[in-house]
């Protein structure tokens, strides 16, 4: 099945960015994307979402959102605090099996963490990927503190079955400090999971044309793009 689910180590870690940019590389090689927002939170029903993010920066994709919330809270809470039905991981397994019928590549983007509850009774978007059997892309951050974090994620994925595609860094500081150097060789050490690319800071704030023609130089071969690790490893070292 042609999905992926993306989810980050914890929020505001570049989650919609990445999506975009991987969105971004598989239209560019001629694949039909679809982007799932599991459960979108803390935006009004008159503003664009993640997903409308995703398809200003990447492209032609179909866009599709389960359930809107108007706090910026977890998506359990969002919905008991406004009154509404919350979603259900089988309602994000079984949408985006749908979507992965019409298109070569679905991905589907969670909210906050991999734990974040989707609903009372502890649903949440590792318990979709369990259903959809989809691999997941783990988004980090990209200094201090980052290991725990990225680690922790990781050993969960592991620990239910699932397959961990591997880390990408969300947002690459231009002057990376000691740590987020010292990232880039300890991440993959101490999760087992390649790291696969690095999108950098503000890279959201870039103009459509200019973020597709970019996004595959900040993913690695197995996203779409032409990211070499080891390549940047170096160059930030030096």
């Amino acid at each position: 099945m042609p999905v992926m689910v993306i989810t980050g180590t914890g929020t505001e870690v570049g989650k919609t960015v990445v999506t975009a940019a991987v969105a971004a590389a598989a239209l560019a090689a001629g694949r039909s994307v679809a982007v799932l927002k599991a459960a979108q939170t803390g935006v009004r029903p008159d503003e664009p979402g993640d997903a409308e993010e995703v398809a200003r920066l990447a492209g032609a994709v179909t866009t599709a959102e389960l359930a809107r919330y108007p706090d910026p809270l977890a998506p359990a809470t969002a919905s008991r605090r406004a009154g509404r039905a919350p979603v259900r991981p089988h309602q994000v397994a079984e949408r985006a099996a749908k979507l992965a019928t019409e298109h070569d590549l679905v991905l589907v983007e969670g909210a906050g963490g991999l734990l974040v509850r989707f609903d009372a009774a502890g649903g949440t978007l590792a318990d979709a990927a369990e259903l959809l059997s989809a691999p997941v892309l783990v988004v980090a951050q990209a200094g201090l503190g980052t290991l725990n974090t990225t680690e922790l994620t990781v050993r969960e994925l592991r620990g239910r079955g699932l397959d961990p595609a591997g880390v990408v860094i969300g947002s690459w500081p231009a002057e990376p400090d000691l740590a987020a150097r010292c990232n880039l060789l300890d991440l993959p050490d101490v999760t087992g999971a390649p790291l696969l690319g690095a999108v950098p800071a503000g890279a959201g704030s870039l103009g459509a044309a200019d973020f597709r023609a970019w996004a595959p130089h900040w993913l690695a071969p197995r996203l779409g793009g032409t990211w070499d690790a080891e390549a940047f490893r170096v160059r930030e070292a030096s």
